[in-house]
């Protein structure tokens, strides 16, 4: 595991070199937030890492349902059991392994790999512009109809999910590029996906800190090339 800390934030990223999954970890007056819950055998590492830093992991926020991303999330509940879990009231249907949609959603299947025996139940379910701690919760559906990022009030750095991937060329989830992460292939809604990145970029991030890849400083231009790229690409 890499930690690469920007201000109050530590990117944990685990197989860093060629399958950069990561978990976040934001730092609070008092404790400290996590974001996501990485690869099933990550739980140890995520731990160690609060040790180091000094503080207690009180919450535990998901960006979304994937598996890939609540992957620990079980074994870090047993070590941590008055943490409290946070995910969107849309993708806390995709915890329990339920990839039905809604009515009003768009009919094509949920992809990516949703988890099938994930035991923990959110805490807290999560709606467009509530607050965590120094968090706003942003709602960018698109890879999964509940997508969420999540904006540090104090520095603006802005923890995307896959809402963005830096790995394999900045790209918008959905917009199709032929390395890992492979976004478009995990991705319900490519249209969707693009109006939430175009939504996010409207905050003026200081930092991008996506699910797969490096953080950025003063992302703004390339995640505007990334945007102009998905629309050219939705476009022909």
């Amino acid at each position: 595991m890499r930690i690469i800390q920007q201000n109050e934030v530590y990117q944990l990223s685990f197989l860093p070199r060629f399958f950069p999954v990561n978990c976040y970890l934001v730092e609070e007056d008092k404790e400290l937030t996590l974001i996501d819950a990485a690869l099933p055998y990550s739980a140890k590492a995520i731990l160690r890492a609060a040790d180091r830093i000094g503080k207690p992991i009180t919450r535990i926020v998901l960006t979304h349902g994937h598996q890939d991303h609540v992957g620990a999330l079980d074994e870090l509940k047993l070590s941590l059991p008055n943490a409290l879990v946070y995910i969107s009231e849309r993708d806390s249907r995709l915890l329990q392994g339920d990839r039905s949609l809604d009515p009003k959603e768009l009919n094509t299947p949920i992809r990516g790999g949703v988890p099938k025996n994930i035991k923990t139940r959110a805490d807290h379910l999560l709606y467009d512009g509530d607050r965590i701690g120094s968090l706003q919760a942003i709602a960018a559906p698109g890879h999964t109809p509940g997508s969420m990022a999540f904006l540090d009030t104090r520095s603006h750095a802005l923890i995307a999910g896959d809402a963005f991937q830096t790995r394999g060329g900045v790209a918008v989830s959905g917009d199709t590029r032929l390395a890992f992460p492979f976004p478009a292939m995990a991705t319900w809604s490519k249209h969707a996906a693009l109006e939430s990145a175009k939504r996010l970029l409207n905050y003026k991030p200081a930092l991008l800190a996506a699910g797969h890849g490096r953080m950025l400083q003063q992302p703004i231009d390339i995640m505007e090339q990334a945007i102009d790229r998905a629309e050219h690409t939705l476009s022909k």
